[in-house]
């Protein structure tokens, strides 16, 4: 079995997901897995405990490998245990993210035909199991009671779950008894519905290989975490990026994981890092933009710190101090923020560049579970997303991506095996020699740097048939006075923005609706010096409320294009 080193730590490197899970549990055993963010804690030798259990549970139930159960509540530690047994017995999870309404919940449980149920009592108070005849039953994650049963041998065995481990394990339950099965690479593991912002969820299967490879080259690519570094999860569960960079690849490496068990509103989250001191955060550009817009940048708007910004030696220590604070508010241990699910605001970009703070920017999507491309803060380009991962290939439509940007198409490990029960879908993506069309317009540099302009289905023609990508118009005018976000969406031919002010800020500084009227008429006119004149926009519509966000913080465009 080959060997590989991250700092002074040696570890095996298996060829399958669950040989890395089964080892992991075996050489932690007594060290801490899993914690609720104050609430329960558990070691690896109790989640080992649990999932063994769980086994039992879908082995007397009836459930055999490839049939599905269904996940849906708010990330806990019950969530990673019940994910994790399905992964090691070889049925497939089907995660749904707890914000979707009962009636999705209801066809999405149906439509991948689960035969078993995880939920929150929060989330089954608004659940009929009359809508899910598939179901066998529903299980309470917070005690993995039964909360409904239609199967007598489900029932049964959930009753006498500790006698039926008791008689399989007489004596003591060992790291020798974790012993877990392999699947094929292109086994399904996963079902995971989209939560896109054009309004239809499909059903993205993924394989134990594209699981792996994810899992594997954040080993590779991560090397400073060691067993029992502390790591923070934010992100849901449910989306790839969460399930697989904030839980298994820290848990096959022994890390300690604090789950917040609610929505992290600032104040948990810092909490939460003073606690942890993590030294992997992995964040939306919407939380790192707020800490350094209302942190910092007043701070550096001062007159006397403009000043002192200026003076040779004098500005490089100040930064240093800025720098201190700055990772004092994650914790003091972080060695790398990977930011990803959409850009990052150029202003804070520039800040953090300049400061040599340890952040990246990476790409993926749930179709490839979810790595596509990533590279390590300290050779990151600015504007990039980092280079494609291992294990995948690329290739843009565009005789010179470098510098006409074109779609970005990728092939490799990572790559679904197509969208659940929707052929005509996954043919719409996904070519017979395995490119997946991603829909991204992306330019790539002489060195393989990834820069994403646009989504292809964003995009607008011009009137003399330019391509504008209102991504970056927004990148634009979402770094003028007062503004929060922004969409550039056609109107009657012209473009117009919609603006979500930064009402916070606006209401400290005291300005009324009138003034923020004017400095949004300002913005306009500022907008248009800096963008070609093909792109000008003609007129801007305020929003006084946030706009409409999936789980993923990615804004639903398709409710704002008419």
């Amino acid at each position: 079995m080959p060997l590989f080193r991250f700092n002074d730590i040696i570890m095996k490197s298996y060829d399958t997901l669950n040989g890395y899970i089964q080892q992991s549990l075996r050489d932690n055993w007594e060290h801490m897995a899993l914690t609720d963010f104050h609430g329960a804690s558990y070691q690896y030798r109790d989640v080992a405990r649990k999932i063994e259990k769980l086994h039992l549970l879908f082995e007397h139930a009836g459930l055999q490998p490839g049939d599905k159960i269904a996940l849906c509540g708010r990330n806990c530690s019950q969530w990673a245990v019940a994910v994790l047994a399905s992964l090691t017995y070889g049925t497939v999870a089907v995660p749904i993210l707890h914000d979707f309404k009962s009636d999705t919940v209801h066809h999405l449980v149906e439509h991948s035909e689960a035969k078993l149920l995880f939920c929150d009592a929060a989330i089954w108070e608004n659940l009929d199991h009359d809508n899910m005849p598939h179901l066998k039953g529903t299980v309470l994650l917070g005690d993995f009671s039964l909360l409904h049963s239609r199967s007598k041998k489900l029932t049964e065995a959930r009753e006498n779950l500790n006698k039926l481990f008791g008689a399989r394990y007489p004596e003591r339950f060992t790291p020798g008894d974790v012993t877990y099965p392999s699947f094929p690479a292109d086994a399904p593991a996963l079902i995971n519905y989209t939560a896109g912002s054009t309004g239809f969820s499909k059903g993205v299967i993924i394989s134990y290989g594209s699981l792996w490879s994810n899992v594997q080259f954040s080993i590779d690519g991560l090397d400073f975490l060691h067993p029992g570094d502390g790591m923070v999860s934010m992100l849901p569960l449910a989306h790839m990026f969460g399930l697989t960079i904030e839980l298994l690849h820290p848990f096959v490496k022994g890390c300690h994981i604090s789950f917040l068990t609610r929505t992290p509103s600032p104040k948990i989250i810092m909490e939460a890092f003073a606690q942890v001191k993590p030294k992997l955060i992995v964040t939306v550009p919407l939380i790192i933009e707020k800490i350094i817009k209302t942190r910092v940048f007043p701070l550096l708007d001062k007159p006397l710190m403009k000043l002192l910004l200026h003076m040779p030696f004098v500005d490089n220590h100040l930064l240093g101090k800025i720098k201190e604070k700055l990772q004092a508010t994650f914790g003091g241990e972080l060695k790398e923020l990977i930011i990803g699910g959409a850009g990052l605001n150029k202003d804070v970009e520039e800040f953090l560049r300049r400061i040599k703070f340890p952040y990246t920017v990476g790409y993926g999507m749930t179709e490839c579970g979810p790595l596509i491309s990533y590279a390590a803060w300290d050779i990151q380009r600015p504007g990039s997303c980092g280079k494609i991962v291992d294990r995948m290939e690329f290739k843009v439509d565009s005789p010179d991506a470098a510098v006409t940007p074109g779609v970005l198409h990728v092939r490799g490990a990572n790559v679904m095996s197509g969208y659940y029960k929707n052929p005509d879908a996954t043919s719409s993506v996904l070519d017979k020699d395995g490119w997946l069309n991603t829909g991204d317009i992306v330019n790539v540099d002489a060195d393989g740097y990834i820069y994403i302009r646009g989504r292809d289905k964003n995009m607008i023609l011009g009137p003399s048939g330019q391509n504008i990508y209102p991504e970056e118009i927004e990148q634009v005018l979402n770094n003028l006075p007062y503004v929060a976000e922004s969409l550039i969406v056609e109107r009657d031919g012209k473009l117009t923005a919609l603006i979500y002010p930064d009402l916070d800020n606006a209401n400290k500084q005291g300005i009324d609706a009138a003034q923020l009227e004017e400095i949004m008429k300002t913005n306009i006119a500022e907008l248009n010096k800096q963008i070609p004149s093909y792109s000008q926009v003609s007129g801007y519509k305020i929003f006084m409320e946030e706009f409409e966000k999936t789980p993923k913080r990615s804004i639903k465009r398709y409710l704002y294009q008419h």
